[in-house]
């Protein structure tokens, strides 16, 4: 399977309800490497590096979002994977 990399910006109601949580588990029971964290502006952004169809498997839940969340945009784009992390990360 091809790995590659994928931005991922969240907007809606995303802060104080888990979702960077729930995001770096997912992210580590899948074996993607990144990070994700909050924004100044109410979202949340992430970098995924790993196999495509496991980076689409967390972006579905990205879209939904915990129970809590109200997401009303997931921007993502596809880049080429550098492979410079070693594991995912909160920031």
């Amino acid at each position: 399977m091809k790995t590659v990399r994928a931005y991922m910006l969240v907007s809606g109601r995303v802060h104080g309800v888990f979702f960077r949580e729930r995001i770096v588990q997912d992210a580590r029971e899948l074996g993607l490497t990144g990070w994700v964290k909050n924004t100044s502006e109410g979202k949340v952004e992430a970098v995924f590096e790993g196999e495509e169809n496991k980076i689409r498997e967390i972006l579905l839940f990205c879209k939904e979002g915990p129970r809590l969340a109200e997401i009303e945009n997931v921007e993502v784009k596809y880049l080429s994977a550098t492979g410079e992390f070693e594991k995912f990360t909160r920031r």
